[in-house]
C-alpha cells in the first residue's frame, strides 16, 4: 500500500470544510479495503501538522470544528484580505444593481417592498449584496410577520465613493431630456 499520509492530506486539502477523522478512516477503509485505526490516522494527521510547521509552507493544518482543515498562517492574512476586497470588487449584476438603488433610496426596506418596486423575486440579489457587505440587516420591521429591514452599510459609501446618502444623484438627474421633441413648457 502507498504512504496513507498523502492520501489523508489530499482528504484535506479537498475537502471545503473541516474534515472528521471518522470520515478519514471512512474514505481510506473503503478506497485501500482494510481497516485503519484512530491512532494510525492520527500518527499521519501529526506527521502533517509538523510537514507544514515549516516556514516553507504557507498554510498549516488546523483542528477546528471536531475536525482537519487547511488554513493559511496568520502572518499571510492581510494578503489574503486585499485578495478578498479585489474580488468583493467585481461587477454587481444588473438585477443586483437595481435591488441596491431600490435599498439605497428607500433605506429601511423589506424585501417586500424590493419585490413590489421590481416586480421580481429578489431573495438572490439580496443575497449577493449582503454577501459582498453593501446591505445590512439593521432590524425588523414592526408590521405583521416582523418581514427584516435592510439598508445600505458603510462598505457601500466606500465603494461608491460617497460620505452621505445625501450625496446620491437625485431622481431627476437621471431625465433626460435632449430625446425630446420641440419646447418644453412648465
Amino acid at each position: 500500500m502507498e504512504n496513507p499520509e498523502l492520501y489523508i492530506e489530499a482528504l484535506i486539502f479537498s475537502s471545503e470544510q473541516s474534515i472528521r477523522i471518522e470520515e478519514i478512516m471512512y474514505c481510506l477503509q473503503s478506497a485501500f479495503e482494510r481497516d485503519f485505526s484512530k491512532d494510525e490516522v492520527m500518527l499521519n494527521l501529526d506527521n502533517i501538522k509538523k510537514k507544514y510547521q515549516d516556514d516553507n509552507f504557507a498554510i498549516e493544518l488546523i483542528h477546528i470544528s471536531n475536525g482537519y482543515q487547511f488554513l493559511t498562517k496568520k502572518q499571510y492574512h492581510p494578503v489574503i484580505s486585499l485578495l478578498q476586497l479585489q474580488r468583493s470588487k467585481k461587477k454587481l449584476s444588473p438585477a443586483a444593481l437595481e435591488t441596491l438603488a431600490i435599498i439605497a433610496y428607500k433605506q429601511s426596506v423589506t424585501k417586500l417592498e424590493i419585490e413590489q418596486i421590481r416586480g421580481v423575486n429578489s431573495e438572490y440579489s439580496i443575497q449577493k449584496l449582503l454577501e459582498k457587505e453593501l446591505i445590512t440587516i439593521i432590524g425588523k420591521s414592526d408590521t405583521v410577520g416582523r418581514p427584516i429591514l435592510y439598508s445600505t452599510s458603510q462598505q457601500f459609501m466606500d465603494y461608491f465613493g460617497i460620505n452621505d446618502l445625501n450625496e446620491l444623484p437625485q431622481i431627476k438627474e437621471f431625465t433626460d431630456n435632449s430625446a425630446s421633441i420641440g419646447e418644453q413648457t412648465e
